[in-house]
């Protein structure tokens, strides 16, 4: 990353805002990524599947006086070839304001920092808030953002985001996503995340859910730890919910650098569709591709797994098998909460084979290799009816 201070009218030139801070001096700072992502997926309409993505993002960041910030990210995500001739695209479909906001980094007379915009909200391991770094577009969201001072060790991110708005006109209804995230340092004894959040839908019957939920990040000697659970409770269009979510894992040390983890996680399904309860658990904004397979078989839940739920089981080794390199091996067993109408829960395994080697500062190359073995469940839920390999390779540029 490049930092240069230049006058602000240059700076007020590039974000196209006139203001009385013309005649005053600002630190700018430049960044970008470039990530071009080949992969090859079967099966694909019964056979392999090519191509490449890639996303370019170019940030500029100015830091005004009275420690405000000003944060400005666009970014273009395509495929090669998607265009067909350059010469004929004029419209830039493609390029996008991923993030842009205006934060205060001390409230005045409270503290604290406040957020104004469009921006990334990963919080907690992202189980149900994510930026979804692994998506080529990612996420964001637009609405307002204020983390307290900390009280005693507690920092309370507040925040209130918009995600549909009917006045736009290219939305017919409105929906919104409210919530309060607490994180307690414990000192020796790990740290704990308390959180509530609320998503409102004005479609139909309308939805108004509610997730309450606990996080416990700690050690016991040489285990890490972490323990997570989430309550549902509402309505979603004329049914109940009553849904939950439990995730477990615990990790230790190998020698020459290595690790191991083992991982369980149940999220709740529905039996009955029809009794007017639903028992699904909703994932809401995760980052799902962290903790359900690379493969991306289980990215939409519950839509991915009929509205029965999952229960995942991992066991995952990190290794520098050379200088700089590292090598992951993550192996998954997937069922369903719920039987269902299924003749068995059994979704399937999946191996994940995933290599990280910096080339140069700024530069780092990304493989990895999944196969995913699917079992009966996959076919009778319309997802998969053969095993299925997917593979990448990825180039990462950023400054």
């Amino acid at each position: 990353m490049k930092s240069r201070m230049w006058p602000a009218t240059a700076t007020l030139v590039l974000l196209g805002v006139v203001s009385p801070l013309t005649a005053q001096q600002s630190e700018i700072t430049f960044s970008g990524q470039v990530r071009p992502r080949l992969e090859r997926r079967s099966p694909i309409d019964g056979s392999w599947d090519n191509f490449t993505s890639m996303r370019v993002r170019a940030a500029l960041q100015a830091k005004l006086q009275g420690q405000v910030k000003v944060f400005v990210q666009f970014q273009d995500v395509r495929l090669f070839g998607e265009e067909g001739s350059t010469l004929d695209d004029y419209r830039a479909d493609n390029f996008d304001l991923h993030q842009g906001f205006v934060e205060l980094e001390s409230v005045p007379k409270v503290g604290g920092i406040l957020k104004v915009g469009r921006q990334e909200m990963p919080l907690g391991e992202q189980r149900l808030v994510g930026a979804v770094n692994w998506s080529q577009q990612g996420r964001s969201f637009d609405g307002v953002r204020y983390t307290t001072p900390s009280m005693g060790g507690l920092k309370v991110d507040l925040f209130g985001m918009k995600l549909q708005e009917e006045t736009a006109g290219t939305q017919d209804f409105d929906s919104d996503f409210l919530g309060a995230w607490g994180t307690l340092a414990l000192g020796d004894h790990g740290a704990l995340d308390l959180f509530g959040l609320f998503t409102t839908d004005s479609r139909d019957e309308g939805t108004e859910e509610q997730t309450f939920g606990a996080l416990w990040r700690g050690d016991a000697g040489p285990v890490q730890l972490r323990v997570e659970g989430s309550l549902q409770g509402g309505n979603r269009g004329d049914e109940d919910v009553v849904a939950h979510m439990i995730g477990v894992r615990a990790g230790t040390a190998l020698p020459k650098n290595g690790t191991v983890t083992l991982w369980y996680d149940y999220l709740s399904g529905d039996e009955d569709p029809d009794d007017g309860e639903s028992g699904v658990f909703n994932t809401l904004f995760a980052t799902n591709h962290a903790f359900y397979g690379f493969a991306d078989y289980f990215l939409n839940i519950p839509v991915h797994t009929g509205g029965l739920g999952l229960k995942a089981a991992a066991v995952k080794f990190a290794f520098t098998p050379w200088e700089r390199t590292r090598l992951n091996i993550d192996l998954h067993n997937f069922q369903t909460a719920q039987e269902g109408s299924l003749t068995t829960q059994s979704l399937g395994n999946e191996l994940d084979l995933t290599l990280t080697h910096p080339i140069s500062q700024g530069l780092t190359l990304v493989t990895g290799y999944s196969f995913f073995q699917a079992n009966d469940a996959m076919e009778e839920l319309g997802r998969l009816s053969e095993d299925a390999h997917w593979m990448y390779l990825m180039l990462n540029a950023v400054f």
